[in-house]
């Protein structure tokens, strides 16, 4: 493994012959498919089709037992060569899932089973000028499947690209750069050091390396083979009087200097000491080029500036014989205390966890999906990534760089099955080691890397304390991350890790940590904010964590993309078991804050507003005054990359939009905006709700085209209630179970207290607390009626699915033909402590097509998950409204809500509140979501269902992680609302 770069020279994606066998030694047919490489054969092969489990191996063995059903795919090709002379020929794998072995004109030329990187050969010796059979054989299953046990779909294929390059027999090997920075004077330095191929035999060499960077060229010699020196032998001639050359106790000198001990002034002048000059020189072939005190620009996630950088081989005769071309960034990354440093500067890591998934080809993934997975995660104000579980393409990196994103890169290392001995396991202390080794060695020239991880879910052992050693020993330039490290000891595991990266923290933990007088090291999560469904809930209150105390320094949500399948490129996105894997882990991979087709969710605007370059800080009052604080939360960058807009959030739409100078405010500083007279006339009006600052790009970017939306913050006024007016006893409309009657009802108000549930509702650590409540059925039991003309008190009482009993009574006034004010008072059981939702659910008849509310929007909301989202009036079609989650469950909600409209062709629905509702308009019915298992399965609708809710619980994340947080969740047993609900028919 090296870190050069080689163009290929001979291209070999494209059509190879293949056919698929049951197992490494069963015999090939004279059958060949023709296949599109890189591929994985289980996204199209029905004999072999992907297998999702999350801790569980696939199969019923143990290390390092392989399965004898192992599938075993054969990729061959013919390629025709014009051999130069001279030159030695690589075949360059890409990444090959599984075991590889390959083969050139039937000479097996080498093996290779590091799933996710690069494998070369030289086949020098095996290829022939004309045509040439190139064959590689991958078996799904080797000793190491127990090492790449990570959350994921297991796959198997050749995902990567394959091609064949050459050499000069004397040519680079390899090229490590250390671009640093001095952050107290701004300028920089440059170590390369060059490693050769056929140099390193030579004790006299001619050969030179060129360095080229920023206008400079510096040429050095390669270091020539040295004899180690050895201590001299005495002489045997006594027939002259030797002459002293060491002074006494010379011997000494060893020890001395190891001890850094005072050195007697007569060995200082003894030329020569003992091998020192040899320590200090550089190994035989290779060249060390420094280059200091250089006028730089910085590197970083906000200003990722990048130079160029070109090696050249030179021989005796000026000639070039090998070139090396990469792009370089100079920054420098320090752990000082509880502090992670960039450049000398606290950054906050606004992280998300990245697997290589394509719903349509699986990890094969193309430059353009690559680029638009990192421009949308840069347009959201993402700037970190943990490469879960294992390397990425190069090229992949290649964009970190040049985006702009801190990169956790993370060896492929995980077996999760066997955590608890893999790790201290003697035959696997090599292979963990290597893997390590390997990634460190191909990706440490790219500035976007800031940690090196050990890996993902192995335990803890000597193997890891190992590969720390050697990482730290080869690269000091990163700190070392490794959360098994520190998985029950966050002040434990120095051994392994600099960092403490815990998985799915506590609020209260984290609170801890920072106070506590051992911290030392920094908190960054390596997985938090689990947001599996409908969930990611508290994200803000993390962040209001990692904003305020010391030693917390953001993290990596769980994860960027659901891991959804679509091989067959009809939509249906499939998980776990959809393809008759078994054992399977079902949903679990739907966990991203997108959808498979990158398509964002609602989570993903919530991390966008709190990610936001700039953050409001003012209240009401300083809005209203005319003036607005800002702060500017980068790290290194002004604001002057960003356009400023202003607006006016009314009960009739935004109103007064203007641009605004930007403030010259620096990085982590405070600036202020004055806020035109325009604005200021809008907000003092009675309908207005808040002010709004958009912020977008002001240039163009590869990630964003110029006035790019990157985030929008709001100053919240004080809420006027909607009075209500007092209306009369009904005359009719009115059944005596308290249901009020119209032709564009399908089914009247009535009292519901259940979701569908969420994938955290459902989390093992709730222990069915809201089945228990029995609230998923509600029975009638009884009803009274009070008639008087202060209007129709109707009282229900219900018995839950287990026997408790709920009462509902309702207070109906008539203001006017379809036209009421409805009073809801609801008492819960003794002892109910938590609950879903307390509301109201009516269903209306088909031909209903648009909604508009006054509340939070537009996207859905959740009490704890709704910093991110903006008080105005919105508008959208009702078939909008709703999030498909690939399993279906409660979505779509939108939070403080005061007014309603629902129209189209079969009438028009109001509905108003004093007091903000939480609002739900869906095509379905809340056992309709529950009895489906993939959205597509949900039949078309034109039903218009409602909810309107007074509580609504918070999504939390306790799949893997905290619950959502008392004060959004349903503790009280009364409730009470009032809301007007005006009904008209078609016109």
């Amino acid at each position: 493994m090296h870190s050069l770069r080689r163009e290929p020279e001979v291209p070999l994606d494209g059509l190879w012959d293949f056919q698929l066998l049951p197992s490494p030694t069963a015999a090939r047919s004279n059958r060949w498919a023709t296949v599109q490489v890189p591929e994985l054969w289980t996204m199209r092969e029905p004999a072999d089709p992907p297998h999702y489990t999350n801790v569980p191996m696939p199969f019923d063995e143990v290390p390092p037992a392989v399965p004898r059903a192992n599938p075993t795919g054969v990729y061959r090709r013919t390629v025709s060569l014009s051999l130069r002379p001279g030159r030695r020929t690589v075949l360059h794998v890409g990444a090959a899932e599984g075991l590889l072995r390959a083969f050139v004109n039937g000479r097996p030329v080498g093996l290779s089973s590091d799933s996710h990187l690069a494998a070369e050969f030289d086949v020098t010796d095996a290829v022939v000028e004309g045509p040439n059979t190139v064959e590689l054989v991958v078996s799904k299953w080797s000793a190491v499947s127990y090492l790449e046990d990570q959350d994921q779909w297991w796959q198997a294929g050749i995902s990567r690209s394959v091609f064949l390059y050459s050499v000069p027999e004397v040519h680079l090997a390899d090229l490590r750069v250390v671009a640093d920075l001095d952050p107290a004077t701004g300028r920089g330095s440059l170590q390369a050091t060059v490693q050769t191929n056929g140099l390193a035999h030579l004790r006299d060499v001619e050969h030179t390396l060129q360095v080229e960077v920023l206008g400079r060229t510096e040429e050095v010699p390669v270091a020539p083979r040295v004899t180690a020196p050895t201590l001299p032998r005495g002489g045997d001639d006594r027939s002259t009087r030797p002459e002293p050359r060491l002074p006494a106790d010379f011997m000494d000198l060893v020890s001395l200097n190891a001890a850094s001990a005072p050195i007697p002034p007569e060995f200082r002048a003894t030329p020569g000491m003992l091998g020192q000059q040899h320590r200090s020189s550089s190994p035989a072939g290779t060249a060390v080029v420094f280059l200091g005190d250089l006028d730089v620009r910085p590197w970083s996630a906000e200003t990722p500036h990048l130079e160029e950088l070109v090696v050249r081989l030179v021989d005796g005769g000026g000639e070039v014989v090998d070139e090396t071309r990469t792009r370089i960034g100079f920054r420098r990354v320090r752990i000082e205390g509880p502090d992670l440093l960039v450049n000398g500067r606290r950054v906050l890591i606004q992280g998300v966890n990245r697997h290589d998934v394509d719903p349509c080809t699986g990890r094969v993934l193309s430059q353009e999906r690559q680029l638009a997975e990192l421009s949308l995660l840069k347009r959201c104000n993402v700037n970190a990534i943990r490469t879960a579980h294992y390397p990425n393409d190069p090229s992949f990196l290649d964009l970190c760089d040049r985006l702009g994103f801190y990169v956790v890169d993370e060896a492929d290392v995980e077996g999760h099955a066997f955590a608890s001995t893999i790790a201290d396991d003697p035959p696997y202390l090599g292979a963990i080691v290597e893997r390590v080794q390997r990634m460190v060695a191909r990706d440490r020239n790219h500035p976007s890397v800031i940690l090196w991880s050990l890996g993902n879910e192995t335990g803890y052992g000597a193997a890891h304390d190992a590969a720390a050693a050697w990482v730290r020993h080869a690269d000091p330039t990163r700190p070392v991350h490794y959360e098994g490290a520190v998985a029950t000891d966050w002040h434990g595991g120095r051994a392994a890790t600099d960092v403490v990266c815990p998985m799915y923290p506590t609020f209260d933990a984290l609170r801890a940590y920072s106070a506590d007088e051992r911290t030392d090291r920094p908190l960054i999560t390596c997985e938090y904010a689990y947001s599996q469904g409908n969930s990611t809930g508290g994200l803000a209150e993390y962040w209001e964590l990692f904003e305020s105390l010391p030693g917390l320094q953001g993290g990596f949500i769980w994860q960027f993309t659901d891991h959804a399948l679509d091989p067959d490129g009809d939509g249906r996105h499939r998980y776990g078991g959809d393809f008759g894997d078994e054992p399977n882990n079902g949903p679990t991979l739907l966990n991203g804050v997108v959808f498979a087709d990158l398509t964002p969710k609602p989570a993903l605007y919530e991390a966008r507003g709190l990610f936001s370059p700039v953050r409001l800080l003012s209240g009401a009052d300083e809005a209203l005054s005319g003036r607005v604080r800002l702060r500017n939360r980068q790290s290194f960058a002004d604001l002057s990359g960003f356009e400023l807009e202003l607006r006016v959030e009314t009960t009739a739409g935004p109103l007064g939009a203007v641009l605004v100078p930007t403030p010259d405010v620096a990085a982590g500083a405070e600036g202020g905006l004055v806020l035109p007279a325009s604005v200021c006339d809008l907000l003092r009006s009675p309908a207005a709700l808040a002010l709004t600052l958009a912020v977008r790009t002001r240039g163009d970017a590869l990630w964003a085209p110029s006035r790019t939306e990157v985030a929008l913050q709001q100053v919240v006024l004080p809420r006027r209630p909607v009075p209500l007016p007092a209306g009369h006893a009904p005359e009719a409309e009115v059944r005596g179970d308290g249901a009020v009657e119209h032709p564009v009802l399908h089914r009247a108000p009535r009292l519901c207290l259940w979701r569908a549930l969420t994938d955290n509702d459902r989390s093992f650590a709730l222990d069915q607390r809201f089945v228990r409540s029995g609230f998923f059925r509600l029975t009638p039991t009884g009803t009274d009626v009070d008639r008087s003309a202060h209007g129709t008190v109707v009282t229900t009482r219900y018995a839950a699915a287990f026997g408790d009993e709920v009462v509902h009574r309702r207070t109906v006034r008539t203001i006017g033909p379809g036209d009421w004010v409805l009073r809801e008072e609801v008492s819960l059981p003794e002892g109910t402590t938590d609950g879903l939702r307390v509301g109201v659910e009516f269903e209306l008849v088909d031909g209903f097509e648009q909604a508009q509310w006054v509340g939070l929007g537009p996207w859905e909301n959740y009490p704890d998950r709704a910093a991110s989202a903006l008080l105005g009036a919105w508008a959208s079609p009702i078939d909008d409204l709703a999030v498909p989650y690939v399993l279906p469950q409660e979505n779509g909600t939108r939070g403080g809500v005061t007014e309603l409209r629902l129209s189209g062709p079969a009438g028009e629905v109001r509905a108003v509140s004093p007091t903000p509702l939480h609002l739900n308009v869906s095509r379905y019915t809340v056992d309709q979501l529950e009895g489906a298992a993939h959205w597509w399965e949900l039949p078309p609708s034109r039903t218009t269902v409602v909810h309107l809710d007074v509580a609504h619980r918070g999504v939390g994340t306790a799949l893997l992680g905290p619950d959502t947080r008392k004060p959004y969740r349903l503790s009280s047993r009364e409730h009470a609302w009032e809301w007007q609900l005006t009904l008209t028919g078609p016109r």
